[in-house]
C-alpha cells in the first residue's frame, strides 16, 4: 500500500471548503485544518505510487483555492510503526487535541526515530517520508496540555532529531 501525506496552502478563509473537496477524492483518507506553516494536510493511501501522484497532480493541485503543495511519499517502513492495537482501541473517541509533527533528523536515524516513536501511547501513526522532512507522525491526546508535553518533552528530546515543526489539526474546519 503506497501511501503519501500533502502539506497544503490555500485561500484564507477556504479552508473548510478544501478540506470538504478534498474528502470527496478518493483514496484520500483524512484532511484536516492545520495551524502553523501550511493550511491544510491531507493523507492518500493507493495500491500505486502512480496513482497517488496523479490524485496530486491531477486533483488537488488543480483546485483553485491551492496556492501550494509539498507531498511526503511514505517509504516502506509501516512493519516498522506498529503501536499496541490496545493503546489505541482505549484511546479511541477520547482524543479531541491532534497534531502532525514533521521531522528533521541525522542522516541515516529515521527508522531509530520511527522505533522511538512507537513506544510514545500518544503518537498515533509515523512514517519514514521522502522530501523536504524525514518523519511524520499524528499525534493525539485528551487535551491541548498534554498534547504540548508529548510534543517538548518526548518526541523533541529524542535523540537524533534535528528539527522538528508541529501543525495543530483545527476541529473547527471539520465537516
Amino acid at each position: 500500500m503506497a501511501k503519501a501525506y500533502v502539506l497544503m496552502n490555500c485561500d484564507l478563509g477556504s479552508e473548510k471548503n478544501v478540506i470538504a473537496s478534498l474528502k470527496e477524492i478518493e483514496d484520500v483518507k483524512e484532511a484536516h485544518g492545520t495551524l502553523g506553516l501550511y493550511d491544510i494536510i491531507a493523507k492518500i493511501e493507493s495500491d500505486s505510487e502512480e496513482k497517488i501522484r496523479n490524485i496530486v497532480t491531477s486533483q488537488i493541485r488543480k483546485m483553485t483555492k491551492i496556492h501550494s503543495t509539498m507531498t511526503l511519499t511514505r517509504s516502506e517502513s509501516e512493519k516498522l510503526f506498529q503501536p499496541s492495537e490496545k493503546l489505541i482501541s482505549a484511546m479511541l473517541g477520547q482524543n479531541k487535541t491532534q497534531a502532525y509533527v514533521v521531522i528533521h533528523c541525522d542522516k541515516g536515524e529515521e527508522y531509530n526515530i520511527l522505533k522511538n516513536l512507537s513506544h510514545i501511547p500518544e503518537v498515533k501513526e509515523a512514517d519514514v517520508v521522502f522530501g523536504f522532512y524525514d518523519v511524520i507522525c499524528r499525534i493525539e491526546a485528551s487535551e491541548y496540555k498534554i498534547l504540548e508535553n508529548v510534543i517538548t518533552k518526548a518526541i523533541r528530546t529524542l535523540p537524533h532529531i534535528r528539527t522538528s515543526m508541529t501543525l495543530n489539526v483545527i476541529a473547527e474546519q471539520e465537516s
